[in-house]
């Protein structure tokens, strides 16, 4: 039990240091405003998540924000690390749980796509109250800006179908964004979960 423990450790670990690594690898979305990347740093944690456990999976997500937030430094105020972490826990937790209770493909497959689409829906409620309130207050993004960068790509969309233009920008871009991001670590985990669970479950 001990030297499962300390494999795990040591596997979480090295999970952590390649999601570090990948948050620096990171690409504008042309249908997406300029402050929003694109990255694959959640897909390390997704196969912590399902061969360690989803909390092992919480943890490499944590690991790698703290990380991050120290050698990039204090320019977000800790708000992108905050929210990286916060959705990519959620991906975890959901698919983590899921996989644990039956692992077998066709499950893996339902968890990964419930862990994204998860992690989605859960944006929209963190950003629009948590994350973006953070960037207005704390770290002085004029709210006008912000929406008016989310206008430019495509016209009045902030002034449907619900009125209020942050939440429609969120419910609009951010939503599907996130889960497209989530599906795309799923799949490139779906390929490369086999043969790296062989040498993180070796003996």
């Amino acid at each position: 039990m001990k030297k499962m423990t300390v494999r795990s450790i040591a596997v979480a670990a090295m999970l952590s240091a390649v999601a570090f690594v990948l948050m620096f690898i990171e690409f504008p979305v042309p249908i997406m405003p300029a402050f929003i990347k694109f990255d694959i740093s959640d897909l390390p944690a997704l196969v912590g998540a399902f061969s360690l456990g989803p909390v092992y999976g919480v943890v490499i997500e944590l690991i790698k924000n703290l990380l991050h937030g120290v050698i990039k430094g204090t320019t977000s105020a800790w708000i992108g690390e905050l929210s990286n972490f916060t959705l990519g826990a959620v991906m975890c937790l959901a698919a983590g749980f899921i996989y644990k209770a039956k692992k077998t493909r066709v499950n893996a497959i339902i968890a990964s796509i419930v862990g994204a689409v998860a992690m989605g829906v859960i944006s929209l409620a963190v950003n629009y109250f948590v994350i973006y309130p953070m960037y207005f207050f704390l770290a002085g993004f004029p709210k006008d800006m912000v929406i008016g960068m989310y206008q430019a790509i495509l016209g009045s969309i902030a002034e449907i179908p619900t009125g209020n233009a942050l939440f429609n920008c969120l419910l609009v871009f951010n939503v599907p964004f996130t889960i497209v991001k989530g599906l795309v670590d799923a799949l490139i985990c779906f390929f490369i979960y086999k043969p790296l669970s062989r040498l993180i479950n070796k003996q």
